[in-house]
């Protein structure tokens, strides 16, 4: 087996419920897989820790004949086998085995049921040999084995593990687990009637006593949502994803009882600022529920003093919450528990809160949250512009934090065309589209709810919109002009041409003539892989499909742009892009990753998976519904909701969407669309 090699997820079988998290090959079994690769993530976690690593079933010392898994939802799957060897003659399988996995935010429910098609009784002896490791994740990440301490303690009904503040209590209906110096073995001794069915249960129960997150209860706000559509690819995208998201709804100590989405599986079961925003601001015409519970919880610890060990300063908002500090092995990166190392999460805090006041969030709620925004257009001013260039931008000053601190947050992620790294600090395009729109949309809270500084802060924006015309865009005689990706230390544009341009559509900061070369230039094939947009341009020196930012394709990626087009009056040119993901989530099985490679769809009727790559993720889930609005044209106006469809969407209904708690529902039939809403019909 390699060593030091991060897992292969993409093929494998996972069941969730934040903060607990199974991981198999398709026969349901951990540990065991062909490619030691992919069994290297096999296993049930809790948290930030790896529980059991192996989990075998067998019939009478036999593996079962693997079939087929049938995933409900993202917490229930069953797998089912046959097994042959208690057949009578004849060449169809007469018994088979199901078995459905459950996955709670403190429990794993495992039931097993036999069947018999036989006209005489079966005996069978089922076993399932479990055994822990209690590994930390950040060393299955890396893909570090070695063994870790843990304690064994039978009890009546069953063995209780311990390993620091992680437990684990395994029990069985009708068997007693027995303890082995591996883990424990859980056996039934099971007589299948003639015809008749066999039903058996484990179970492994979970706590974390240091825990700062925990899995979030009740019904998500967006269960009313359904979709039904000419193009089933996207509503089949759109129910797969709610119900990951529904999976990866968390909260946390900071605010106890407010909601935020897990940035996703396996890694990263907790709060996240930039991915949680996203997430949220993606499902607002569902729901303002996720963007206000998000909001809050990130204003209960947005920063109030300068740590540089930490990244914190006034008005900050944070970039990741763990209980303990997190060292990343092999990547001289150790973040401390609650680290701020971000440069575009609080203007996005900003836009956020904004925007969910727009989608109907009560004044109320609002005006609650107005000290924090006053606190974080203060950041932008005062210490997001470190370097007092007018322009926001980040540089790791300790050594061990983040290199980059933007959304591309890879070592290699901003270079140069010729493939050689920009040295910081690094000022994004993206990020300085972000404070633009976060100013002019403070300021108009601002002014709504009676607050000074409005007039400054569109002043602000208007300098920073006026600065970034004349200081981003490089000129490129072949292909186009275009926005940089970054100013570098020198406030040299960093030329590359990447799909950070999309996050600027629609924002403010690019005048109508400047988004549309911008459209030109996510439109070419240099960027518009047929799947979603390239990170990176195909005629960068540092380009490659399978990079992490260096040309592969992320799903929320493409539907920010998806959305700025939108917003900037170019929806016409957006469907290229919807189609593309549309493809890619077809190949997914509807469950779309983190990223997947850059492959064209010129050249493969499939994009290759980035092997590594987390699944589900809030962010490309939440897309669905990104996706979903931007076809439709969705917007509030004043409490109703406006529908205008984009040419060639089809037929479209939706139900449970919601603008200030109202429910309506759209009927779109390519370019026409009625809204159903609380009072009647209103034709859009």
């Amino acid at each position: 087996m390699h060593r030091d090699r991060q897992p292969f997820l993409d093929d494998q079988v996972i069941v969730l419920r934040a903060p607990t998290q199974f991981w198999s090959d398709r026969s349901g079994d951990a540990g065991h897989a062909a490619d030691p690769r992919a069994a290297a993530i096999h296993g049930l976690y809790h948290g930030d820790v790896r529980v059991l690593h192996e989990v075998t079933l067998t019939a009478d010392g036999e593996r079962p004949e693997w079939i087929s898994v049938a995933r409900d939802g993202a917490s229930v799957t069953t797998f089912t086998g046959v097994l042959r060897h208690l057949d009578g003659t004849g060449a169809d399988p007469r018994v088979r085995i199901d078995r459905t996995r459950e996955t709670q935010a403190d429990a794993l429910i495992e039931r097993i049921v036999i069947t018999s098609a036989r006209d005489v009784a079966v005996r069978t002896t089922i076993a399932v040999d479990l055994r822990p490791d209690f590994a930390p994740m950040q060393d299955v990440k890396a893909g570090i084995r070695r063994s870790y301490e843990w304690a064994s303690q039978q009890t009546g009904d069953g063995i209780v593990w311990t390993s620091g503040p992680t437990t684990a209590t395994l029990r069985a209906t009708d068997a007693a687990p027995r303890a082995t110096e591996a883990g424990a073995v859980v056996e039934w001794n099971v007589e299948l009637p003639p015809h008749g069915s066999v039903a058996l249960e484990w179970r492994v129960a979970l706590a974390d006593a240091s825990a700062v997150v925990a899995g979030a209860s009740g019904a998500p706000a967006w269960r009313d949502l359904a979709v039904a559509s000419g193009d089933s690819r996207l509503a089949r995208w759109v129910t797969a994803a709610v119900s990951d998201l529904d999976a990866l709804r968390m909260t946390s100590k900071l605010a106890p009882g407010e909601e935020f989405l897990a940035a996703g599986a396996p890694w990263f079961f907790t709060l996240f600022g930039r991915d949680s925003l996203w997430a949220a601001r993606f499902l607002l015409p569902v729901s303002t529920a996720p963007a206000l519970s998000t909001l809050r919880v990130l204003a209960a610890a947005q920063g109030t003093r300068i740590d540089p060990q930490t990244a914190e300063q006034p008005g900050k908002i944070m970039h990741e919450l763990r209980a303990a500090e997190l060292d990343l092995p092999g990547e001289g990166v150790t973040l401390p528990p609650l680290y701020f190392g971000t440069i575009d999460a609080t203007p996005l805090w900003v836009c956020l809160l904004y925007d969910a006041w727009k989608w109907g969030a009560g004044e109320a709620d609002i005006r609650s949250l107005l000290p924090n925004l006053e606190a974080a257009l203060g950041w932008m001013r005062d210490y997001g512009d470190s370097d007092h260039d007018g322009f926001l931008e980040y540089v790791d000053s300790t050594g061990h934090g983040l290199a980059n601190q933007g959304w591309k947050d890879s070592g290699d992620s901003i270079q140069w065309r010729d493939g050689t790294l920009a040295e910081g600090p690094i000022a994004l395009c993206e990020v300085q589209a972000y404070a633009y729109e976060a100013a002019v949309h403070g300021a108009e809270l601002l002014e709504h709810f009676g607050l000074p500084g409005a007039p400054e802060w569109r002043a602000w924006a208007a300098r920073i919109k006026e600065r970034f015309a004349d200081a981003f865009w490089v000129d490129d005689p072949e292909g186009g002009r275009y926005p940089a990706v970054a100013l570098d230390a020198d406030k040299r544009r960093v030329n590359t041409l990447t799909s950070n341009i999309g996050h600027l559509l629609g924002t403010g900061i690019l005048d109508a003539h400047e988004e549309r070369e911008v459209a030109d230039r996510l439109l070419s094939p240099r960027l518009d892989s047929g799947y979603g947009l390239r990170t990176m341009s195909t005629d960068s020196a540092g380009y490659w499909p399978l990079s992490y930012h260096g040309g592969s394709v992320w799903t929320h990626d493409t539907a920010i742009a998806i959305t700025g087009l939108v917003r900037a009056g170019l929806g016409d040119r957006a469907e290229s892009l919807v189609e593309g993901l549309l493809r890619a989530a077809e190949r997914f099985e509807f469950r779309m990753p983190e990223l997947h490679s850059g492959d064209s769809a010129r050249d493969t009727t499939v994009p290759a998976p980035y092997p590594a790559a987390c699944r589900p993720q809030a962010w490309s889930a939440a897309a669905a519904v990104a996706v979903l609005a931007a076809r439709l044209g969705l917007r509030p106006d004043g409490g109703e909701l406006v529908a205008e469809p984009a040419p060639g969407a089809g037929v479209i209904r939706v139900s449970g969407l919601q603008v200030g708690g109202q429910a309506f529902e759209v009927l779109a039939a390519d370019d026409h669309a009625e809204v159903t809403g609380l009072d009647g019909l209103n034709p859009r």
